[in-house]
């Protein structure tokens, strides 16, 4: 019910969501210690596009029944916003897209949840305060509604600022003591339930609402709705909504469920995930639920509480089935300054998180700024923005690093068969006229430049010798005319055109300055390309060979040597 809030549409619309969603994943889902239902980064999202696609008139003062139609067009938007990233999941699913999961990385999804948190807690303040604002969208949202609150704030209702105090008071001790005790404890403090019961009796008891304006949930209707397809009409208008939610939807909850995999030594099927949460959200969307996905605090209760199935969904099922039909009346006078408090205090693991970036900057300095560049702009500028920043610059800091190729001269140390850096072991048997080289990284548009001025320095063709930077080379490599050349490939994953085309244009600088050019460990992939290339029109079959060892042994054998099998390596 606080998520709903969070949505912007009536408590009721959570339990919903709590239900069908959770009853579908059941039967579909792989994750066995994954707990869905209402996520607060996704109901935050979800209410921002409810907001702006149907937003509140400017007078503000609606009749009753002015207050339900505009409810229930919210409803519907949110509805259709479901409908649009189950579909658009399904849609993933049947093009096998599940390795997109892949390119939302780790400090990606942290940043993201923990930026949304701030989001969440900035939201609920008007709340927390008994302060009715508008809610704020799009860019700069965080910081305008701050200052809205901030005005705002000598009009603020002192009963629900002491029930927000109060209820912070109970909920935050008692996470903290469910985190710190959570070995010791048979089961989880049941923290919000006590807080939900408390407020509940204080306000019908005092009578808070009638006395002091306090906001109350009020009556929540009995059952289920009605299935209603929602307005097609409205898809174009969510579209842009419903992919960054789709992506959320399937980045949180596969990553989640890979995390508790890897814990409890069983997999899961990333695009069954895709096809359990689009169905998921597509049917729900048919009984008025928000768009839903795996959530981080209830799936961390589910496991702390023993649950090691799927099946522990329908337990939860069974409690939401039992508020619909008959304990409902039980929440008429819950505060909704309760329900702000409950996001709030659910919003600690993900605010948590920041705990990490020390570690992360001793780890990869790459990550922290990842995981720094997605929080700034998911706070600045909104969750769906600042998803696409960092998921963009994530890829950047990938294409950037292999334009950074780093040469490193190896050698065999003597008397042992290790290869050391020159830096490190002085005593090496180095072969003239013979050089390997091996270029760790991709063969693409990108690189073949950079490959183009390393392979010219290293084999003294054209001008590059003159322009490539200096490397951990001995000095005196080229004393010797390169002669033979082993070109390592095992560190080239893929070659597109540009980069083929470029190895052939390499065999024929070779073939025309004299010098034999051999290829090792091509895998199939980059074979193919390579031939396709035509390269075999410039190279013999007898040129490639399946390991560097036996090319340099070739190598060796070319050059005639009788002596010690020794040579150096370029990396």
């Amino acid at each position: 019910m606080a998520f709903a809030l969070l949505t912007s549409v009536p408590p009721v619309f959570g339990l919903y969501t709590s239900f069908f969603p959770v009853l579908i994943y059941t039967l579909l889902g792989t994750g066995r210690h994954l707990s869905t239902g209402t996520f607060a980064v996704l109901s935050l999202m979800t209410g921002s596009a409810v907001e702006r696609l149907v937003p509140e008139p400017l007078s503000g003062n609606l009749s009753g029944i002015e207050k339900e139609q505009l409810d229930a067009q919210r409803v519907g938007a949110a509805a259709a916003v479901a409908f649009g990233s189950g579909a658009l999941m399904l849609g993933m699913f049947a093009l096998q897209l599940g390795v997109l999961a892949t390119f939302l990385s780790e400090p990606v999804v942290k940043a993201l949840t923990s930026g949304a948190a701030l989001h969440v807690l900035v939201s609920q303040l008007p709340s927390l305060l008994g302060v009715p604002l508008p809610r704020q969208i799009g860019c700069f949202a965080l910081f305008k509604t701050l200052a809205a609150v901030l005005t705002a704030l000598p009009r603020s209702s002192p009963a629900e600022l002491t029930i927000s105090a109060l209820s912070l008071a109970l909920l935050v001790p008692v996470k903290e003591l469910n985190v710190r005790f959570r070995d010791r404890l048979p089961t989880p403090i049941p923290g919000e339930i006590a807080m939900v019961l408390l407020a509940s009796v204080l306000c019908f008891t005092s009578s808070l609402d009638t006395r002091y304006n306090v906001q109350i949930v009020g009556l929540l209707p009995g059952g289920f709705p009605q299935p209603l397809l929602p307005s097609l009409a409205e898809l174009p208008r969510i579209l842009a909504d419903s992919l960054p939610m789709a992506l959320v939807t399937f980045a949180v909850s596969a990553s989640l469920a890979s995390i508790y995999a890897d814990k409890y030594s069983y997999t899961i099927d990333s695009n069954q995930e895709l096809l359990a949460h689009g169905v998921s959200n597509l049917v729900s969307s048919l009984f008025s639920c928000f768009p839903n996905s795996a959530t981080l605090a209830t799936t961390s209760l589910l496991v702390d509480a023993g649950g090691n199935t799927q099946l522990a969904g329908l337990f939860s099922c069974m409690v939401v089935l039992s508020v619909l039909l008959w304990l409902g009346p039980l929440f008429y006078y819950l505060p909704k300054a309760v329900l702000a408090c409950i996001n709030i205090s659910s919003m600690r693991q993900m605010f948590f998180q920041m705990r990490e970036l020390p570690q992360l900057w001793r780890i990869s300095r790459v990550d922290f700024a990842v995981w720094m560049v997605t929080w700034v702009a998911v706070v600045t500028l909104s969750v769906d923005l600042g998803l696409a920043v960092g998921v963009v610059f994530s890829m950047m800091t990938v294409v950037c690093r292999t334009q950074r190729v780093q040469c490193l001269a190896l050698g065999l140390a003597e008397g042992t068969e290790l290869y050391r850096p020159l830096r490190e072991s002085h005593k090496l048997l180095q072969v003239p006229g013979l050089c390997i080289l091996s270029y760790p990284a991709p063969l693409y548009f990108g690189t073949r430049g950079q490959f183009h001025r390393v392979l010219e320095w290293h084999l003294g063709l054209g001008e590059g010798r003159k322009e490539a930077p200096k490397t951990d080379g001995p000095p005196d490599a080229a004393a010797e005319p390169v002669r033979v050349v082993v070109l390592d490939c095992s560190g080239v994953t893929f070659a597109d055109a540009a980069g083929a085309r470029e190895v052939v244009q390499l065999a024929s600088r070779c073939r025309d300055a004299g010098i034999h050019l051999l290829l090792a460990q091509c895998n199939a992939s980059v074979l193919g390309t390579l031939t396709q290339a035509g390269l075999l029109d410039r190279v013999t079959p007898e040129q490639l060979f399946v390991s560097v060892q036996d090319a340099a042994a070739h190598a060796l054998e070319r050059l005639e040597l009788n002596g010690p099998k020794t040579c150096t390596v370029w990396v």
